[in-house]
């Protein structure tokens, strides 16, 4: 290469199934290939294009999310956490299975295999304009989560370290697509040379111009689609990388693609189709609300436990959005209440801890908090319902002295000894009620969503003529 070279690149990630702000993307992309030579373009996304709290991915298996990236036609994709964590491995297969986008991951195998799936790859190598562009993926490695799935995640440090000494002798240039959080792609920017631009997400943040660090330039577009990315890549006579400049632009004002939107329509309506179907009937409603007790989080509680084999159950109300009427209740109306991927998990904790988040549930600085991340689709966390425990609470005492009594299986709770309690994963990362960040002895139950296991006890007569009767007795409540 005798002369200059400049290589448009743009880039997303952390989507989540926002279709009207991918639509506009979509739209974008669209007008700058209209007017870029095409050998001189590269399209990329960093992971978490898709999530099941939107009904179109739901009610498809993500057929609507991978029909939307080959339609907007990326160079290559990377797995994010919502891809890997919301799906079982032969449900990814399935889904991903003869892709025209290719999955870029190098520090995911199965555990069956010690290898990646054969709809994955560990890197990349892209040629335009003369260049050759070696493309690296790393994801977030939720081990914990993972290994139930049949997945191992390996260290991103170590196993980037290898796939860039492998690559760097035939790349001009190293692009990781890291679904690691900014914190982590500083680090790898510092730890790892020879990585020369890192498209980063998981963590939502937005760089509006590359952050440097180092010889490594550093590029994100927020989330939601709210942003895309939009870089020049200029390289040198001697095909060395000299300049990244650019950043995200906002796409508010950007037209939608025809095209993707009849698309996201088209599958919309298989959506509903399918997710109309009859999975219970009520005699009777089930009531919600997010600042007492009632019957519906009582009853996904109880359900919990009856999964678990817990000594108690304690479940946010936020969990569900609203309550279900009389009659027919379809998967529909299941998934709109309950959005959020949440899995149930049952973990020890000592009587003191119980204590206190009773306590903490008890405070609107709790039930009205709002949550975002982490799993959750909710609005506010809200109130504790409970099962397997009974609580009495005088409303008129000072804030963390409310609680009066508590009893598990007809005896008062000791705080010295530890239960086990059924709850939720998002606790365990330490967002929401304090003291249940604190268990231990933590046992996921993968795949399951809560709403799984909220649908299955809407068949149970007993359980849910149970979950109207009281676990928390109030007084001079204002």
């Amino acid at each position: 290469m005798t002369r200059n070279v400049t290589l448009t690149l743009l880039h997303t990630n952390d989507l989540h199934s926002h279709f009207e702000e991918t639509s506009r993307i979509a739209g974008y992309i669209e007008e700058v290939r209209g007017r870029t030579d095409p050998n001189a373009l590269i399209v990329l996304d960093s992971g978490d294009f898709l999530d099941r709290a939107r009904m179109e991915t739901e009610g498809t298996t993500a057929a609507v999310n991978r029909a939307v990236m080959e339609r907007i036609g990326y160079d290559a994709v990377m797995l994010g956490n919502n891809e890997g964590l919301s799906y079982t491995p032969d449900e990814l297969e399935r889904i991903f299975g003869g892709m025209s986008v290719p999955f870029v991951c190098a520090n995911m195998t199965l555990t069956a295999t010690e290898s990646p799936p054969a709809w994955m790859i560990p890197s990349l190598m892209l040629e335009r304009s003369g260049l050759r562009i070696g493309l690296i993926g790393a994801t977030v490695p939720f081990n914990e989560y993972y290994e139930l799935l049949g997945w191992d995640a390996g260290d991103p440090t170590a196993v980037l370290r290898a796939e860039v000494a492998k690559l760097r002798p035939e790349a001009d240039v190293i692009i990781l697509l890291s679904h690691l959080g900014l914190r982590s792609d500083e680090r790898i920017a510092a730890a790892v040379p020879g990585v020369d631009l890192i498209l980063g997400g998981h963590t939502h943040h937005l760089l509006e111009v590359p952050l440097i660090e180092g010889d490594t330039a550093i590029c994100a577009a927020g989330k939601f689609g709210a942003y895309v990315g939009h870089l020049q890549l200029e390289f040198g006579a001697d095909r060395k990388l000299v300049k990244v400049s650019g950043g995200s632009i906002p796409t508010d004002d950007m037209a939608p693609s025809e095209g993707v939107q009849r698309l996201i329509s088209m599958y919309r309506e298989q959506a509903k189709l399918r997710m109309g179907r009859k999975i219970a009937s009520l005699s009777e409603p089930l009531e919600w609300r997010h600042d007492r007790e009632s019957p519906l989080p009582t009853l996904l509680s109880a359900a919990i436990r009856a999964m678990t084999g817990a000594d108690i159950a304690l479940v946010n109300a936020g969990q569900l959005l609203e309550g279900l009427p009389a009659g027919d209740v379809t998967e529909e109306t299941i998934h709109a209440i309950c959005p959020s991927p949440i899995n149930p998990c049952m973990m020890r904790l000592p009587g003191s801890l119980i204590l206190k988040t009773l306590e903490e549930s008890l405070l609107p600085e709790f039930q009205d908090l709002e949550i975002r991340g982490f799993g959750f689709r909710g609005k506010v966390l809200g109130t504790l319902c409970l099962d397997g425990l009974e609580v009495a609470a005088d409303m008129s005492r000072p804030p963390y002295q409310r609680v009066k009594e508590a009893a598990i299986g007809g005896a008062s709770l000791d705080v010295h000894r530890e239960y086990t309690v059924g709850t939720l994963d998002m606790f365990t990362f330490g967002v929401g009620y304090i003291g249940l960040k604190e268990g231990r002895e933590i046992r996921y139950y993968l795949p399951e969503f809560i709403r799984d296991v909220l649908t299955r006890s809407l068949n149970n007569d007993g359980m849910i003529a149970r979950s109207k009767e009281p676990r928390w007795r109030y007084s001079d409540a204002p």
